[in-house]
């Protein structure tokens, strides 16, 4: 089998075709929303309080270092009905675990009310 010399030099090109479209593409990606753990956070307020901190009976999630949100929002999640818990599981199940990082480092970076 013989290769011709001009194979090369044609892949060549269609390989840097492809960099500088994928250049391309990445360049118009969007910007991560800087706002985005807030705004994701604000949909806790009705129940949890402003800035996760609850008034009344409710468990403030301000400053609740974000492993323990994380994994409490998985457990929601990944349990049909955990008992004691009324409304929690049906919510996380709306959120991708990256979203529920994203909202436990916002309360974990909340001061909790004295």
């Amino acid at each position: 089998m013989q290769i011709s010399v001009r194979t090369a030099p044609k892949l060549s090109v269609w390989a840097g075709v492809l960099a500088l479209a994928s250049a391309a593409a990445q360049a118009q990606a969007p910007a991560p929303n800087p706002h985005l753990a807030r705004n994701l956070a604000a949909t806790c307020a009705n129940c949890h309080g402003t800035n996760g901190n609850a008034r009344g009976e409710m468990k403030s999630l301000a400053g609740t270092p974000a492993e323990r949100t994380v994994a409490l929002m998985t457990y929601y999640k990944t349990t049909p009905q955990p008992q004691g818990v009324t409304i929690m599981h049906q919510i996380a199940k709306g959120y991708t675990d990256e979203q529920i990082k994203l909202i436990a480092g916002f309360f974990a970076a909340q001061q909790p009310r004295k």
